[in-house]
């Protein structure tokens, strides 16, 4: 048996409408399963690009931008919260 990292799930059907997935979820992530088998995980915005929530932020004017903000988080280290394959792998000196 698959643990889900979140409580909130929809099948690939549920997804022709994704606005009343999010609505559902109140926000949250969603496990998102075909044939009882998660396939992927369903995240707003918000939670992928905090940024983008903040009215404040200015946004981007380019391309470049962007790919430079990433760089910045790649630079920044490893996510707070690693995905499970992460867990998987030993850790390399």
């Amino acid at each position: 048996m698959t643990r889900l990292l979140t409580p909130h799930i929809a099948t690939m059907t549920e997804l022709r409408e994704p606005h009343k997935v999010l609505a559902r979820a109140g926000g949250r992530p969603v496990a998102i399963l075909r044939n009882s088998e998660v396939v992927a995980y369903f995240i707003p915005a918000d939670l992928a690009h905090p940024e983008w929530a903040d009215p404040g932020h200015p946004g981007y004017g380019s391309w470049d931008e962007v790919f430079a903000a990433l760089n910045l988080r790649e630079e920044a280290g490893p996510p707070l919260h690693p995905s499970p394959a992460d867990a998987d792998t030993e850790p390399t000196s």
